[in-house]
């Protein structure tokens, strides 16, 4: 049988495409990229702010009509799953298979109970057998899993579950495979990179991750998304600044510059602390990059806080910047 994939949403969601697309090759399943020869069309779907829950549902019912055609069977999982999965299965009758994030363990039987098929394998999500899709030079490396910032405005807490870390020999272990595969540009990632290794081994241990995946032969660049000021310590800064692989780039989302919003967002860092950290990334590494991301219309906010933003973003300069309007997020989640 063919099997067609789409996934939305973030890098983490297409890691876990690329697992989900290594256990249908596992059991002999051929896979394709157009949808009319497609036998089973599976959906990975973010549900992380409106826009993106309406782009999901959007495409749900777009891939239905296929069942129209060659499709047998859709197969929904992901973020918006894991948070309206009851009202889904009563309003999308069209897909066969609705699976939550907290049911991973048990795909590969549901997608065999559901074709009536019982195969010789029966895989678990895992790095080992994962199918990459960036192509030949890049590839992406999770290091963590969910979020414990619990920012007011993000409901990945609530969908994703707290932030675990894995372990740094796994994650080493994934790199050298990858490695080997001919990939020239790993970029790391996680909700939070640098609270990566606090819920293990007590403290910070990005800076250390990246030296040991520098060790790595193969790779040519190494970056990692995304750096939350808090926790940007001196020892990252360095290994950054003295390690020829690593970009030098920090793509850190502050969200605001008022301590006002920050504190009604639960953000860890004040305007002051923010600046503190950026002034010192460029005293050490002066051809740096740097990306934020910023909210807007956040609740409460007013033109005095937009004016201090507006005058933040003039005086920091930021290479890159991305602005949102605020989304109102409910954080409930039916599985």
């Amino acid at each position: 049988m063919n099997v067609g994939f789409i996934s939305l949403g973030c890098t983490k969601n297409l890691v876990v495409t690329e697992e989900v697309i290594g256990m249908f090759k596992q059991n002999g399943y051929n896979i394709v990229n157009d949808e009319t020869k497609a036998d089973i069309i599976v959906i990975n779907t973010c549900g992380f702010i409106e826009s993106a829950k309406q782009e999901a549902i959007d495409t749900i019912l777009e891939m239905a009509e296929y069942k129209n055609k060659r499709c047998k069977y859709l197969v929904v999982i992901g973020c918006l799953v894991q948070r309206y999965k009851e009202d889904l299965e009563k309003l999308i009758p069209e897909v066969d298979l609705f699976v939550s994030i907290k049911e991973y363990d048990k795909l590969w039987e549901k997608i065999s109970k559901m074709i009536g098929k019982q195969d010789n394998i029966c895989p678990k999500l895992d790095f080992a057998n994962r199918v990459i899709t960036t192509g030949d030079n890049y590839a992406y490396l999770k290091i963590a899993e969910g979020c414990s910032n619990n920012c007011t405005y993000c409901a990945i807490p609530y969908i994703q579950g707290k932030y675990i870390s894995r372990k740094k020999e796994e994650i080493i272990e994934e790199a050298k495979k990858l490695a080997k595969k001919g990939i020239k540009e790993l970029i790391v990632i996680a909700q939070d990179t640098t609270k990566y290794g606090i819920d293990i081994y007590g403290e910070p241990k990005l800076a250390e991750l990246l030296e040991e995946l520098c060790k790595i032969d193969g790779f040519k660049w190494i970056r990692f998304l995304y750096s939350y000021p808090e926790t940007i310590t001196d020892e990252l800064i360095q290994v950054v600044k003295n390690n020829d692989k690593i970009c030098k780039y920090f793509d850190i989302p502050i969200q605001h510059s008022s301590d006002k919003v920050l504190k009604r967002m639960n953000r860890k860092s004040d305007q002051k602390s923010i600046e503190k950290v950026i002034n010192r990334i460029r005293k050490e590494i002066p051809n740096v990059i740097l990306r934020t991301t910023l909210i807007v219309g956040f609740p409460g906010e007013t033109e005095e806080d937009f004016s201090n933003l507006y005058e933040f973003v003039k005086n920091m300069k930021f290479d890159k910047l991305g602005a949102f309007m605020y989304s109102k997020e409910d954080r409930n989640t039916s599985s």
